[in-house]
C-alpha cells in the first residue's frame, strides 16, 4: 500500500520501514544529535525527527527557530547550532563513498510515463539532438526534469527503472520531462518510473548521480526532495 497525491511532479516516496530501520542503524552507530537541516534533507522533518528520535536521538540539529518549537510541541529537542554527529548517510539510506548501500534508501524518487513514441534508425530527441536512434526503438516521455532537481547532466548518462528493469535518459533533460529508451520493452502512460531509491536497479542510482555531476548525494536528494510532491509507503 502507499499513499500519493496526484501531481504531473515527480513523487517523493519515503519508505516508513526504511527509515526506521535506517535510524536504528544510524543511532546505534554512535552520536546523540541527527542532521535534520533542508526539510530533513528533503524527506520531511516531523517524520524523521519522530523517527530519529524513537531510536534513541538527543536531539536534531534544524534550520530555524520556528522548526525548533514546531519540535517542542512534539516533545523533541531541536537546535539550531552544534555539529550534528549521528551519520546522515546512514540516516537517509544513501550511498557511500564506493556507492554501496549499508541501509535502504528511505527516499524514492518517481516519476510516471505520459507517453511514448516510435523511432526510426536516425530519429532524434529532446532539444539539440544529442540522442539518435542507431536502431528502431521505443522511447517514453517521462515526468521530471531539472526543474525538479533531474540535472540535465544525466542526459544520456543516467539510468531510470521501470518495471524492474533499467533504461537509459537519453537526449538532454528538459524543464520538466525527459525521455527514457525502454530498448524493446512496453510501457503505457501512468507506469511509474524510479529515478533513484527502492530496491531494484536504481536503489544506488543516486550515485551514479553524483558521479555524473561531481555534486554529493546529500546535495542531490535534499534538491530532489524539496521539488517533489512527498508520499509515503511501507
Amino acid at each position: 500500500m502507499c499513499e500519493t497525491t496526484s501531481s504531473a511532479l515527480p513523487l517523493a516516496m519515503i519508505s516508513r520501514s526504511a527509515l526506521a530501520s535506517a535510524a536504528s542503524v544510524a543511532v546505534s552507530a554512535g552520536g546523540r544529535t541527527a542532521d535534520l537541516r533542508r526539510d530533513a534533507w528533503g524527506h520531511g522533518l516531523l517524520a524523521v525527527a519522530h523517527a530519529v528520535t524513537a531510536a534513541g536521538a538527543e536531539k536534531v540539529l534544524v534550520d530555524a527557530s520556528g522548526e525548533v518549537e514546531a519540535l517542542r510541541l512534539e516533545g523533541i529537542i531541536g537546535v539550531t547550532s552544534g555539529e550534528p554527529d549521528i551519520d546522515s548517510t546512514l540516516l537517509y539510506g544513501l550511498p557511500d563513498a564506493r556507492g554501496a548501500l549499508a541501509t535502504r534508501p528511505v527516499m524514492r524518487l518517481t516519476g510516471r510515463v505520459m507517453s511514448t513514441k516510435r523511432l526510426h534508425p536516425g530519429d532524434a530527441v529532446s532539444y539539440g539532438y544529442t540522442f539518435r536512434a542507431e536502431a528502431a526503438t521505443t522511447v517514453a516521455l517521462v515526468t521530471g526534469g531539472y526543474a525538479q532537481g533531474i540535472v540535465r547532466a544525466l542526459g544520456n548518462r543516467a539510468d531510470v527503472e521501470i518495471d524492474g528493469k533499467a533504461h537509459p535518459i537519453v537526449g538532454r533533460v528538459a524543464m520538466d520531462v525527459c525521455v527514457v529508451d525502454l530498448q524493446g520493452d512496453d510501457a503505457a502512460p501512468g507506469d511509474e518510473v524510479t529515478y533513484f531509491g527502492g530496491e531494484g536497479p536504481a536503489a544506488t542510482g543516486i550515485a551514479r548521480w553524483a558521479e555524473i555531476t561531481g555534486l554529493e548525494s546529500s546535495e542531490l536528494v535534499t534538491v530532489s526532495g524539496a521539488h517533489a510532491v512527498r508520499g509515503w509507503e511501507a
